[in-house]
């Protein structure tokens, strides 16, 4: 690990002007980007730690959408009992991710801001039409992500919220590795006023819409309608957990599981 400048500001003002200062990242849960400066795969000149700002932490209903601050943790998530009268299928995704360790340190906007191809919130922000929230503007989920570890945000921002519409019906089911649980395929659908949206995670390099399913799935909101459906594995990750033929299957049956599980 290289040498780097710690802070801890307590005022959301104070984030916001050494975020300014160049090369200077934000932490939340620290659990992508610690393990990264340790293998000197990351390498910062300052990290400011965004734990002591009670503001960016929680969960409230604004009308028809859930707010969630971004250094609310997944285990507050998962055991929210707003979230699970409203938006259960986000308590499910939720108390899937990692461990215990990871669900009580871990945070919703961390996980979001590092976009790794296998997490899971990525398909929630996707799937809903979130709208991620930061100290300088407003970002759609649709426009969000933009590649392997990649994200619309610039030089010192920070994601501060994120706004969930509540949809008529939602799941999540993931196939996960066994060891680190992340998302070897993870598949969010909700059904909406608008029609059907359906998130991919951990099948490519960043989280994207199933079109077809979201085609049939408007057309009838059942599991039955996606009989004979594929998805093409170009572009599909393929490593030692899975190769990319075996992932295009996986998006398919985890779209059924995630349609039976919305209800």
């Amino acid at each position: 690990m290289y040498d780097f400048d710690y802070h801890k500001p307590a005022h959301r003002a104070d984030a916001d002007t050494l975020l300014g200062r160049d090369n200077y990242k934000p932490l939340a849960g620290g659990m992508s980007l610690l393990p990264a400066l340790k293998l000197r795969l990351n390498r910062h000149d300052g990290l400011v730690d965004l734990g002591a700002l009670s503001d960016l932490q929680g969960i409230r209903r604004d009308g028809d959408a859930m707010v969630i601050g971004a250094m609310t943790t997944h285990a507050t998530v998962a055991a929210s009992d707003l979230l699970q009268q409203a938006l259960s299928a986000l308590c499910v995704l939720a108390e899937g991710i990692g461990d215990p360790l990871v669900r009580n340190r871990g945070t919703l906007g961390g996980s979001i801001a590092n976009a790794d191809p296998g997490a899971d919130y990525p398909a929630a922000v996707l799937g809903l039409g979130a709208t991620v929230i930061t100290n300088r503007r407003e970002i759609a989920g649709d426009a969000f992500f933009t590649g392997l570890f990649e994200t619309a945000l610039h030089s010192g921002e920070m994601i501060t919220a994120v706004r969930f519409p509540l949809p008529q019906k939602a799941g999540y089911a993931k196939y996960r590795q066994p060891a680190s649980r992340f998302a070897i395929t993870g598949v969010f659908v909700a059904q909406t006023v608008a029609g059907v949206r359906v998130a991919v995670t951990g099948a490519g390099p960043s989280v994207f819409r199933f079109a077809a399913a979201e085609a049939a799935l408007t057309r009838r909101f059942d599991a039955a309608a996606l009989e004979g459906l594929t998805l093409a594995p170009e572009g599909l990750n393929s490593d030692i957990h899975a190769g990319a033929d075996y992932r295009a299957h996986c998006v398919v049956e985890m779209t059924r599981r995630a349609v039976i599980a919305a209800g």
